[in-house]
């Protein structure tokens, strides 16, 4: 018996159309695209616009607010936090030990505390509240939205009002620039609703997963998933060949306007001034201290006649490293500064005679120990 060749069918099999059966553009057929820089209208203030962002913050008009008039930082008095008790230090050290799956609390029982030193540390902090805007061409698929391009001349990136949120509050806004609106034909599909099918390469079927395009199935037995053809049809597209574009969804037409990216952030800054503890600075960032002074305005002044003098310098430093870096880029809308005395105690105590000790440190009497006496080898395999 003479077999059927996979050519004498594939050509009724499916819905085959002329222009769908071409091959695909290079363009992915799934999802949004990017927009062709040939589908940017021209618009003045935002040339430097591109699709998918990536064109940098703009720069902020200069500032209108006046700059406020700097003022002697009144000397705080000379703060001394006292070293905790040795109970309250004893018991920081269970908890602490609780916590730790592998930790004996031997030396917490047995331990003989033989003396505590206090050692208090500045934290100076620096944060500055800004807002940030960047503009990219944005579409969507063209229901009939209204089309404003060329009505009037476009507001600048800056001139658009945005809802601001409370001081030192992170916040995203995306704002349609107005007067940037128009219509395009879909990039992806040439306007025509459709891309052929990935799945059937736009033939509207494919070859039969069961007999492998063969036709015939155990030996001389025609193929019943498809009828011996040798291909079925492709459930993708229903048959036919294409699928609804994704870009425009259907439409055709895409709305191609600019989109104003707003972003309020905070960029924060920390100065710790050396003490003699032996306490990793970083551990610090952890806890919260006592705080000796703070102060918020448009744009903070260096701190003067603080008795540290590390503090002071680092201050000015900092001031004026954010005005430098963000000024150019962002919007300074407050800036707030604040010194805070963060309380350490050294606890030094025996145990089986060999001398060890730990940290008490912050107003969560957080501690810390580098060589814990005690541990049993518990490990993960």
């Amino acid at each position: 018996m003479e077999r059927m060749t996979t050519s004498d069918h594939g050509a009724n099999h499916g819905i085959v159309n002329p222009v769908y059966g071409l091959p695909a553009a290079a363009t992915s057929m799934h999802g949004p695209a990017a927009l062709p820089a040939n589908m940017f209208d021209t618009v003045p203030g935002y040339e430097g616009t591109v699709a998918g962002g990536g064109g940098g913050y703009l720069q902020p008009p200069m500032p209108s607010v006046p700059m406020p008039v700097p003022a002697q930082t009144p000397s705080p008095p000379v703060w001394h936090i006292p070293s905790i008790s040795e109970d309250r230090a004893r018991a920081a050290f269970a908890t602490y030990v609780s916590s730790k799956c592998c930790y004996s609390s031997a030396p917490v029982r047995e331990g003989v505390i033989t003396n505590m030193e206090s050692f208090n540390t500045y934290r100076y902090r620096l944060e500055t509240f800004m807002e940030s805007r960047s503009t990219e061409w944005s579409q969507e698929p063209y229901t009939g939205q209204p089309v404003d391009a060329g009505v009037q001349p476009a507001p600048g990136p800056w001139q658009i009002t945005a809802q601001s949120p409370a001081f030192f509050q992170e916040h995203k806004q995306t704002i349609k620039v107005p007067y940037t609106s128009s219509v395009k034909n879909c990039h992806l599909c040439l306007g025509m609703g459709r891309n052929p099918c990935t799945t059937c390469a736009g033939a509207g079927n494919k070859v039969c997963r069961l007999c492998n395009g063969s036709g015939y199935r155990n030996s001389n037995d025609s193929c019943t998933h498809c009828n011996g053809r040798g291909r079925e049809n492709c459930t993708s597209c229903s048959s036919r060949g294409s699928c609804q574009c994704d870009t425009c969804r259907g439409k055709g037409k895409l709305l191609v306007f600019i989109n104003l990216n707003v972003k309020w952030s905070i960029e924060k800054d920390d100065f710790v001034a050396q003490d003699s503890s032996g306490l990793k600075v970083d551990k610090l960032e952890e806890v919260s201290g006592k705080e000796l002074f703070k102060d918020a305005q448009y744009m903070v002044y260096p701190v003067r006649g603080f008795p540290d003098v590390s503090v002071a310098q680092a201050s000015e430093r900092l001031i004026r490293e954010h005005q430098g870096k963000y000024a150019q880029t962002s919007r300074i809308l407050q800036q707030r500064q604040t010194i805070e005395l963060i309380p350490i105690t050294k606890v030094n105590y025996r145990w089986k005679g060999k001398p060890n000790f730990y940290y008490v440190f912050g107003n969560e009497f957080k501690v810390n120990v580098d060589d814990y006496p005690a541990t049993c080898c518990c490990s993960v395999m």
